[in-house]
């Protein structure tokens, strides 16, 4: 297991699932493809999935400028996974809380 970082829970994937209330994002480990979610979702929350869309992105080049010059560096590239699931299934990201 340990496919799944994390889910996202942002204001545009929100705006999604609020759209269609089957669909949720997760960050998932770059080398993961999309059978491998599929069986990782489906155990974790006991629901069927239907599709998997994947994106890479890549890490964003960041500068800052401090007393002793500009120091650059760059963010985690990640793989993001939109999860479709059947009809009238849903995950609830909140009921452990």
């Amino acid at each position: 297991m340990g496919i799944i970082v994390k889910p996202i829970v942002t204001e545009k994937m929100t705006a999604i699932t609020e759209k269609r209330n089957n669909r949720f994002g997760f960050i998932v480990v770059p080398s993961a493809d999309k059978q491998q979610i599929k069986r990782e979702v489906e155990a974790l929350y006991n629901v069927t999935v239907v599709a998997v869309n994947t994106m890479n992105y890549d890490g964003k080049l960041m500068r800052r400028y401090t007393k002793s010059g500009v120091v650059s560096g760059r963010k985690s590239a990640y793989k993001k996974a939109i999860v479709t699931l059947k009809e009238g299934d849903t995950i609830d990201f909140y009921s452990n809380i």
